[in-house]
């Protein structure tokens, strides 16, 4: 979130080739998180997956259909909408009513960035006065979802009493559209859990694909599993009374900037930290960079977004954890109190979710050997389980165990039913 692309959107141009009129009466969403930390959109539970920044509101796909139609038919549920580098002014406000009518004609959800409306003292009045606009016209929009708060606050050291001020006053328009905050892969639990007070949704942005490899991050740790440790911190963080939500790499800064690189992640790469987080508590995540046109490949960037690596990376990655995915309800089940464990390896992580007669376990490896492990402590003695996405592998259950290989950064999903 630290490189802008600015969509050359004509309003007046694009409000007459979508046709939308804004409607006199509008239907707001109801928009909760309940005890485990699952977004709820009126009463139906969601594991957010968006886009930071989605296709231009009437952009089209190589094929000819409309972009947002395209994410949320792959199981896409969010798009960032807002201010994009610059200060909320008449513009910006016309050019979110247009994301929101279009996100709400696809069934989408706009999350949009406050910027510096998101940071409010006791003596700016006139900042105060154009928040309380934006939200007062948006709250009630089939389109909002959530808002986003101040980007990266920590890292840009700003302090928590006017992000929380800026809180206090959408809460008390809006109380049906939570806030969150993402931060930068900086800064400790103890610098980072402050802005708990300024928001209602926590996260990180953590971007390790590089040359050289893991330029983002402070950490030692250069390899990709970066991803699960910066998850590991923002849950720290979260103290389990906020939904982390983790943004992770289509392009960046450190790919794209003159002198750089550029360089993507494969499909096992974004497929492994999409993985990892979840794995790690993420009940949410984002993807940023598409829209960034210096990352873009010729044809791509004259539809405004890139869809080559959306085909080659992204959809893929979407039909295994998207909306109507086969894993839909483990997504946002709670972590099953079942005995479950691993044994063989250290660097072996997983999870453990029920859904109805079936038990879910989503595992991956961290860098290193090649190692074989065994789960076990499973509520079924005998019997297969379906090793999700590699079809025709199962893995046999034998007394209530089972073991498997795991190559460095391999994802495994597994479905066993239980006993009845």
């Amino acid at each position: 979130m630290r490189v802008f692309d600015f969509y050359r959107i004509r309003l007046l141009t694009v409000v007459a080739a979508l046709g939308l009129a804004r409607a006199d009466a509008q239907t707001g969403n109801r928009v909760t998180i309940n005890s485990d930390n699952v977004l709820v959109i009126n009463g139906r539970k969601i594991f957010p997956i968006g886009f930071t920044m989605g296709p231009p509101p009437n952009g089209k796909t190589p094929g000819g259909k409309n972009g947002l139609e395209e994410l949320a038919e792959a199981g896409a549920t969010f798009i960032r909408t807002g201010t994009k580098g610059a200060n909320w002014n008449e513009q910006t406000i016309a050019g979110e009513q247009i994301w929101e009518d279009a996100a709400a004609r696809y069934g989408l959800y706009c999350w949009p960035f406050l910027r510096e409306l998101a940071v409010v003292t006791g003596h700016d009045a006139k900042r105060e006065a154009l928040l309380r606009r934006v939200v007062e016209q948006f709250k009630n929009h089939p389109g909002l979802g959530i808002w986003k708060g101040a980007d990266e606050p920590a890292w840009g050291k700003t302090p928590v009493a006017p992000l929380v001020r800026a809180r206090e006053i959408v809460r008390e328009l809006d109380p049906n559209h939570p806030l969150a905050i993402i931060q930068a892969p900086r800064g400790t639990v103890a610098t980072l859990r402050p802005y708990n007070a300024a928001c209602d949704i926590t996260g990180a942005d953590v971007y390790p694909i590089s040359y050289p490899p893991g330029t983002d991050s402070l950490l030692t740790n250069k390899e990709i599993s970066m991803v699960g440790d910066y998850t590991k911190t923002m849950m720290e963080v979260g103290e389990g009374k906020r939904p982390v939500w983790m943004v992770l790499q289509i392009a960046w800064s450190g790919a794209v900037k003159p002198g750089k690189t550029l360089r993507f992640p494969t499909f096992p790469e974004e497929r492994f930290m999409s993985y990892q987080a979840i794995i790690n508590g993420a009940r949410g995540l984002v993807y940023f960079g598409g829209n960034l046109e210096q990352a873009m490949p010729p044809q791509d960037a004259r539809l405004g977004w890139n869809w080559t690596f959306w085909n080659h990376v992204l959809r893929p990655v979407m039909e295994e954890i998207g909306n109507h995915s086969p894993l839909e309800a483990a997504l946002v089940a709670p972590d099953s109190k079942l005995p479950i464990k691993m044994t063989g390896a250290k660097d072996v992580e997983y999870c453990a979710r029920e859904v109805g007669t079936e038990l879910f376990i989503l595992a991956c490896k961290r860098e290193g050997a090649t190692v074989q492990v065994r789960f076990s402590g499973l509520p079924v003695t005998e019997g297969e389980g379906e090793v999700m996405y590699e079809s025709p592998r199962k893995v046999e259950v034998k007394n209530g165990a089972f073991s498997d290989w795991f190559g460095p950064f391999e994802v495994h999903v597994y479905r066993v039913g239980k006993k009845g």
